[in-house]
């Protein structure tokens, strides 16, 4: 009876002790104020625990003897944070961790990574840190994955200077382009978007494979990327970048963030480029790299209270592009040039108000307006000559309503309303081509976290779009914990896009080919994608090797085929009917070798079949394989970093052809890039030296006919490699510290 007595008392102090719980919650950061992702949050007294998300956010429960908050992650010092009440509720804390152990006077310190794989996350994402972006030139969101194995970014054509990202084997239109969790960068500025971001800007990339998260919408086929820019309450008060290439670029980056009070703050990020210098370097007559400049301004501001978080922000772009050949050749015929002016304005808002530790409900609204003029052939028109134009605007409209609540631990839910509206007005020399769409659809995501070891994700979302009618989305994902040291994971869902044919291939313009079925009744995009992944993590000699492998499979079920196999003098868009797929399989190690240096080598295959009229042929311009290897060293007093990357780009099929007169092969060859940069820190500032594609290797007569451009065989989209040879550049880096 005693005893009994006793239990009864101890249990009723518990529940007394729990019922008297405080929500508290948080932000952890690295020392260069990038969210850290799956760090550990414990409460000595009470043993309550959490684990940061994507965004280093946490919450958790603190009883009144709770002093105390340990924070720990790999790398880091363990940093314990006094808890502070305030009457009957605790601020939201902002963590900062610190790279390195001091006991006594010896420093003992491990090198963060700089691309971290999620642990937590169901989804398989890869985060790519602000530091990771720094061991390249980056002057732009397009030249952010030089070091990363599963992007490639490639030109589409070797005139307007156009790039496009690669993701499991198919073109960046099936990727879905976020910026800070709203769509973006779609239809008219598919093209040239990957320019407008400035690398100094970017905070840092998010990279998913496979379906994603029903959330953001139904077009992510084959994966996410989400760019997260400087936030102004947590960016220093100012940072500049300067750059130099001798190519003749141009470039300068600023950034400051200032608190008007405890609630509010603005940041301003100012980005200029300028790079007009002619470059023939093979002597075609055309120019290798196309005279730019572009004025990019941003303007955000943050409110954030106890249960209000409130964000907005306007940027503008102006980007100039000329290309072609060069208008100072004395020619017979007016020279073939080409002129893309540009103008955007993009505005957002996001605005989230926090019931209690548990439920939240938040309201995203984003527009832009897109405007771009261009102009292909004999801009100075004479008799004889020919000329493209081709301008569009697009207004796009985003409105998304979310509601999440945490029933416990390990059942969470998602749910929410959205709108998106494109309007288009396109004009193809004297063709209009006005077209408007609207979708309104509804989602709901679950997720059953059972005690951390298995991590399911299912969503669904039915949209209803004015030009397609009715379709409905489900995805799922699936994480599980076999072992302490290996992670598989799983996925399948489907995905839906609308092909914007002018607007995603107006490079082809920039050719003599004729452009067919514009005018045809094109389908909705449709896919389903399946994947698995493994995570490996195996001690050896004292440290860890990661090794991640993985396999995706993408199978369309309706698609808009963009054929350039079936006369070599045209390009024809029509209705898949056939199959068409991408598989890829790709494996990655990374091993830190010795203290400061870090290997990372990867190896993708990519089988991508498409059916053109009833012939199922392997995808052209697409490589069979691709190798690199990236390694980075830091001297241990952090003064030097010594980068070097090598790519390793397979073979692959050349649209096919003519038979009776042939001008390029029917399939390319392998190469190999080197990339290298060197980079000395001082207090407040760095100075980086850098070179690409070290070893000059270029693409040999990249355009076809480029001594007769208004001939039937000009064409300048038969593009695989490099366009320009060598280039070294310069650069420095200056932080005024928080």
């Amino acid at each position: 009876m005693k005893n009994l007595f006793l239990t009864l008392i101890f249990l009723s102090n518990i529940l007394y002790i729990s019922s008297q719980t405080i929500p508290a919650d948080g932000f952890v950061f690295d020392n260069e104020n990038n969210p850290v992702i799956g760090a550990g949050i414990y409460l000595p007294f009470s043993k309550n625990g959490a684990v940061t998300d994507e965004k280093g956010y946490f919450s958790i429960d603190v009883t009144p003897q709770d002093t105390l908050l340990n924070v720990t992650y790999v790398g880091y010092d363990t940093h314990q944070v006094p808890i502070h009440r305030h009457h009957d509720h605790i601020h939201t804390m902002h963590i900062t961790l610190t790279d390195g152990i001091e006991l006594d006077e010896v420093v003992v310190k491990r090198r963060a990574m700089s691309t971290i794989t999620s642990s937590v996350n169901p989804i398989n994402s890869q985060k790519i840190t602000y530091a990771e972006l720094c061991r390249a030139a980056c002057c732009s969101l397009a030249e952010s994955f030089e070091t990363n194995p599963s992007v490639d970014v490639s030109y589409s054509d070797a005139a307007t200077g156009a790039r496009q990202i690669k993701l499991l084997g198919l073109s960046g239109t099936y990727v879905q382009m976020l910026t800070e969790n709203y769509p973006n960068f779609r239809g008219a500025a598919s093209l040239y978007g990957l320019d407008y971001i400035p690398g100094p800007w970017m905070e840092s990339i998010q990279v998913s494979k496979g379906t994603s998260s029903v959330k953001n919408g139904y077009e992510a086929l084959t994966g996410q990327i989400n760019v997260e820019y400087k936030k102004p309450q947590t960016s220093d008060p100012l940072s500049l970048n300067l750059f130099v290439s001798d190519a003749g670029r141009y470039e300068f980056n600023a950034d400051g963030a200032y608190a008007l009070n405890d609630n509010l703050s603005t940041g301003l990020l100012a980005h200029y480029s300028n790079e007009k210098r002619t470059h023939d370097d093979n002597d075609d007559g055309f120019l290798d790299i196309p005279k730019r400049e572009q004025l990019n301004l941003f303007n955000r501001w943050n409110y954030m209270t106890e249960n209000i978080v409130s964000q907005a922000g306007v940027k503008y772009v102006y980007e100039k592009r000329e290309s072609g050949q060069d208008p100072h050749l004395h020619l017979p015929y007016t020279p073939y040039q080409v002129d893309i002016n540009t103008n955007r304005v993009e505005a957002f808002a996001k605005n989230a108000y926090i019931f209690d530790e548990k439920s939240s409900i938040a309201l995203i609204l984003s527009g832009s307006h897109h405007n771009m003029d261009a102009g292909f052939g004999a801009l100075n028109k004479i008799a004889g000559d020919s000329l493209t134009l081709y301008d569009v605007k697009q207004n796009n409209l985003y409105a998304s309503l979310m509601y999440e609540t945490e029933f416990s631990h390990m059942h969470k839910l998602s749910t929410g309303l959205s709108f998106n509206y494109d309007g288009f007005k396109e004009k193809w020399n004297d063709l209009p081509l006005n077209r408007n769409e609207s979708v309104t659809g509804a989602y709901a995501q679950y997720t059953l976290d059972w005690h951390e070891r298995l991590v399911l994700l299912a969503g669904i979302r039915a949209d209803y779009s004015d030009r397609y009618d009715f379709f409905v989305t489900p995805r799922l994902h699936a994480k599980f914990d076999a072992t302490s040291w290996l992670q598989l994971r799983g996925s399948v869902g489907k995905g839906f896009r609308t092909a914007n044919i002018l607007a995603e291939n107006n490079f082809l313009f920039a050719s003599s080919r004729k452009i067919n079925g514009i005018l045809n009744e094109l389908n909705q995009e449709e896919a389903w994608n399946y994947g698995v992944s493994a995570m490996f993590t195996v001690p050896l000699f004292g440290k860890d090797l990661i090794l991640n492998a993985e396999y995706y499979y993408t199978d369309f079920k309706k698609q808009v085929v963009v054929d350039m196999e079936t006369d070599p003098h045209e390009v024809s868009f029509y209705n898949l009917d056939g199959k068409s797929y991408a598989k890829n399989f790709q494996v990655e190690a990374t091993y830190p070798f010795f203290e400061g240096f870090s290997l990372t080598a990867a190896y993708r295959l990519t089988d991508s079949k498409t059916t053109y009229h009833g012939k199922l042929m392997e995808k052209p311009l697409t490589s069979k394989y691709k190798g690199l290897l990236t390694a980075s060293y830091k001297t241990p007093l952090e003064k030097w970093q010594f980068d070097f990357t090598t790519q390793f780009n397979g073979d692959g099929r050349m649209p096919t052809p003519d038979a009776e007169n042939p001008l390029w092969e029917e399939r390319f060859k392998a190469y190999t890039i080197f990339n290298a940069q060197i980079t000395r820190y001082f207090r407040n500032w760095s100075v980086y030296l850098g070179g690409e594609n070290l070893s000059d290797f270029t693409q040999s007569n990249p355009i076809i006919a480029a001594n007769d451009p208004y001939s039937p065989d000009f064409d300048s989209s038969m593009i695989w490699g490099p366009v320009h040879g060598r280039k070294f550049y310069l650069g420095i880096r200056f932080n005024l510290n928080k």
